[in-house]
Formats: C-alpha cells, structure tokens, sequence
C-alpha cells in the first residue's frame, strides 16, 4: 500500500488482483446485481487509488480499508438506485454458483466458505448487542447514525458496540500468511 500511496500503478495493480474478487463478492451481496457491484467497485478502486494518502497502517489492514471504501460505494449506490435500505441475503450456494461461474477456483471457494463459516462463527458468539450493530451495518447495510435511530441508542455507544465488535472479529477476517505475499 506504501507503494500505491507514492503513485506505482504496477502495485496498484498488484492490489486491485488481490482484493477485486473479494470486493467484487462484497458488492454484489449488498447490490444483488452484477453491472452495479462491477461499477460499485470500479468506483471504490478509482476511489483507492485518488485517496491512497488518507490510508493510515495504524488503523487496520488496507484490505479492511478498501472493503470499507467499497461497501460504503456499493450502499450508496443501493440507495441510489433502490431507495430502500438493506437487503436480502442470497444463500451461500448461490453465492457460490455465482462465484464458480466466474472462473473463481474451486479451491478458493472451498477456502472462502471455511472463512466465511468461522467468521459467521465468531459473529454468532458476540454479545448480543454488538451482533446487532454488526448485523445492522454490515448484512442491512445501515450508518452508525441509522443504527443509533433504529435501536434508540446514543450515536457513542453504537459506534462503541461496532469497535469492540470488530476488535473481536479482527482474527478471522485477516489474510491467512500464505497469500500476504504481495
């Protein structure tokens, strides 16, 4: 990511390879269709690359950074489109059919469906209160402020619940050492 912030596009591109499949997935699970997750991600990539510099290594994984960047795109441009917040999940095998279709490797969907299955996992042992913001921001695709609406809570403590929240799922969404090649 240093690279990319001083203006290489071959890491650039580097980086686009290592994460567009997954940001690709991200979007199309909060879009459910196909040329909007594409131009969602596109738009979030563009994004990456023009704001490079606000990337900060103290606060997280570029991984987590550019799937931030690209579901808070993908909501926005639900919201555009539809006018209605949230969605229907599809169901793992659909995403999986979608994702083979795709030329995704089998073994890379074998290896995604044992993360997604230990990330459900972890999320499933969360207190009760911050699986709900989880549940609320990341699968209903709600802000902080939306959240603290719905439930009647203070903005502070919303945003509080979704830090230890992910301060606990931080394990399970980290690359495993094999593929932090690049």
């Amino acid at each position: 990511m240093a690279l990319v912030q001083a203006g290489d596009r071959k890491a650039f591109g580097h980086l686009y390879d290592r994460h567009s499949s997954l940001a690709l997935g991200l979007a199309y699970r909060i879009l459910r269709d196909r040329g909007a997750a594409e131009d969602a991600v596109q738009e979030a990539f563009v994004a990456v690359w023009r704001d490079a510099a606000r990337y900060d290594p103290k606060r997280g994984k570029s991984r987590n950074w550019i799937l931030s960047v690209v579901r808070h795109r993908s909501i926005d441009a639900a919201r555009k489109r539809q006018g209605v917040r949230g969605h229907t999940a599809r169901s793992d095998d659909d995403d999986a059919i979608a994702r083979l279709e795709d030329g995704q490797s089998v073994s890379a969907e074998v290896e995604q469906r044992d993360e997604a299955r230990s990330l459900r996992a972890a999320i499933e042992e969360l207190p009760p209160d911050q699986r709900k913001a989880i549940d609320l921001a990341y699968f209903a695709g709600l802000t902080h402020t939306e959240i603290a609406m719905q439930l009647g809570l203070p903005l502070g403590t919303v945003k509080g619940r979704m830090r230890l929240a992910l301060a606990k799922l931080r394990p399970f969404c980290e690359p495993p050492v094999s593929s932090r090649g690049r």
